[in-house]
């Protein structure tokens, strides 16, 4: 494979990319990590916040507030003051109406790459306020995605087939790559493969060369789980290809980030409740744009 750029970036210029996420007030996911680790990549975000979390849903007690009644106006504005956009990431929803207004930004700024993380699930469970309804609208912003980067879960709900665990060989990783970019996803990026031999494997395939063709990323797998690891790693894929960097070597790149990110987690208090700690490790990101 051919290792694809997506986005010439001149090295003066600042790329503005939509981040369309939930905002957490504690527990360092969706904006709390799409804001400082694209920055850090040399972007302006630009937020769309689809949900107000009090903190993240692992917590027992946590406030939840859907956002879709304001993001019309919300976009209206945008419109009036004549933002311009490169990107458009998207993230967790808070509701199916919320897919109808990405496809508006997509419709307004056709220009604006298409970077989807369908958020909605892990470990093969759904989170807690998902619903089948939302996790159906969800599959429509996979057709015509410049990249889709699901986790295993997420992939069995996308294609409508059971949840196959984290363990697939390399010709099982090909057919799910293949049925996630037969959705209509120009690249797609499957998380997660654990064999259970100490490393985590991501895939990334394009639909023009086809999974076959595949790019395997190996990282060493560390003996304990972080919320919040899953929009770590997307933020900082992305923010990679908005650095012009290709995708697999930006694959590559968020891979390490999110490693060495829970290496300083774990030094933390209560580590294992706050979420992924990547603020001492943004300096990775800091130089990717060249």
């Amino acid at each position: 494979m051919t290792d694809v750029t997506l986005f010439d970036r001149d090295p003066h210029y600042i790329p503005r990319v939509a981040a369309v996420h939930d905002m957490c007030g504690y527990g360092k996911c969706s904006l709390t990590a799409a804001i400082p680790i694209l920055s850090a990549a040399g972007c302006d975000v630009c937020p769309v916040p689809t949900a107000l979390f009090s903190a993240h849903t692992m917590y027992a007690d946590y406030t939840f507030h859907d956002t879709t009644e304001i993001l019309d106006g919300y976009l209206d504005a945008w419109r009036k003051e004549n933002v311009e956009l490169d990107g458009v990431y998207s993230g967790f929803l808070g509701s199916a109406e919320q897919v109808a207004l990405i496809q508006r930004l997509y419709r307004e700024y056709p220009g604006a790459l298409r970077l989807v993380d369908p958020v909605m699930g892990d470990g093969g469970k759904m989170y807690p306020t998902y619903t089948e309804e939302l996790c159906r609208a969800m599959g429509a912003l996979a057709d015509g995605a410049d990249v889709l980067m699901p986790n295993l879960t997420e992939a069995s709900i996308l294609t409508g087939r059971d949840y196959p665990g984290q363990n697939l060989t390399d010709a099982e990783a090909e057919d799910w790559l293949d049925a996630l970019l037969a959705l209509g996803a120009k690249n797609a990026v499957l998380k997660g493969v654990d064999r259970e031999d100490g490393t985590l494997r991501n895939f990334v395939a394009s639909a023009e060369t086809g999974a076959a063709a595949k790019v395997e990323l190996v990282h060493e797998k560390l003996p304990y789980m972080i919320h919040g690891t899953g929009d770590a790693f997307a933020s900082a894929l992305c923010g990679a290809v908005m650095a012009g960097r290709p995708l697999g070597e930006s694959a590559r790149i968020a891979g390490e980030f999110v490693r060495h990110a829970m290496e300083s987690t774990r030094n933390q208090p209560r580590f294992e409740e706050r979420g992924v700690s990547f603020e001492l490790n943004l300096g990775e990101l800091t130089g990717l744009v060249k």
